[in-house]
C-alpha cells in the first residue's frame, strides 16, 4: 500500500510512520518489527528507550528486507465484508490516530493502525481511518458487500448524506469517494459510543505514535 497523507508529524514519528506504510498499515507487525531492532529488552513505547533508539531501530528496520506480502480476504468473490473504522485525538487537538480493522465471515483479516497528526483533530482522525480501512479493502479484496461500521455523524452525513463536510477532510475525501462508488454495494452502520469498536484501540496506538518525538 501507498503511504498515505498525514497532517504534522515530527521527524520520529514520521520514520515510525513510513515502517507502517512499508507494513500496510498493520500496525502489530510493524511494532513488533521495531520492537525486535532496538537493543535490550526494551522496545518502541519502553520509557527506557530513548528518541535516538527508536530512530537506529526504525532506521534498520527500513534497511532490511521487506516484510512478506499481506494476505487477502479468502472468498473475495462472495464475501461480504466488515469494515470498522475509529479515529482518536488526544486534547482535540493534539496527538491523533486512525485505526481499521476488516473481517469476512466474522475473521479478521486485516488490522491497521497509523498517526495522523501531532496536534490534529478527532474530525480528521475519523476521515483517516475510513481512507485506511478503504485503501486497504481495495488493495485486498474484491467484495460483493461491505458494512462500514463508524461512530463518527460528522463522517457520515458528509459522506453518506448531504452534509457540508469540514476542511480537515481534503486530504482524505476524495479517495473515500471514489473507493465507495467503485465498489458494488456499500452500507453503514453508526455505532453508539457503548458498542465494541475493535478498532479504537489501534487508532490509540496510532496517538501514541503521533506523540512520539522530537526527535
Amino acid at each position: 500500500m501507498d503511504r498515505l497523507p498525514t497532517a504534522t508529524l515530527s521527524p520520529l514519528a514520521d520514520r515510525v510512520d513510513a515502517v507502517l506504510a512499508l507494513y500496510d498499515y498493520e500496525i502489530g507487525p510493524a511494532i513488533d518489527a521495531v520492537d525486535a531492532a532496538v537493543d535490550g529488552f526494551g522496545g518502541l513505547f519502553d520509557p527506557g528507550t530513548t528518541d535516538d533508539e527508536v530512530r537506529t531501530a526504525v532506521d534498520e528496520v527500513l534497511a532490511g528486507d521487506p516484510p512478506p506480502a499481506r494476505e487477502g480476504c479468502e472468498r473475495a468473490d462472495d464475501a461480504g465484508v466488515v469494515l470498522y473504522v475509529d479515529g482518536s485525538s488526544r486534547g482535540n487537538p493534539g496527538p491523533a490516530g486512525a485505526g481499521a480493522v476488516l473481517r469476512a465471515g466474522g475473521e479478521p483479516f486485516a488490522a491497521l493502525g497509523r498517526p495522523v497528526g501531532s496536534r490534529a483533530e478527532n474530525n480528521t482522525a475519523e476521515y483517516a481511518a475510513l481512507h485506511l480501512g478503504l485503501e486497504a479493502l481495495v488493495s485486498r479484496c474484491d467484495p460483493v458487500a461491505v458494512e462500514v461500521r463508524i461512530d463518527s455523524m460528522t463522517v457520515i452525513d458528509d459522506v453518506w448524506r448531504d452534509g457540508d463536510g469540514v476542511a480537515a477532510a481534503a486530504p482524505y475525501r476524495p479517495a473515500i469517494v471514489d473507493h465507495l462508488s467503485a465498489l458494488s454495494a456499500c452500507e453503514w452502520t453508526h455505532l453508539a459510543d457503548h458498542e465494541p469498536n475493535p478498532a479504537d484501540a489501534r487508532a490509540a496506538v496510532g496517538a501514541d505514535i503521533a506523540a512520539l518525538g522530537p526527535g
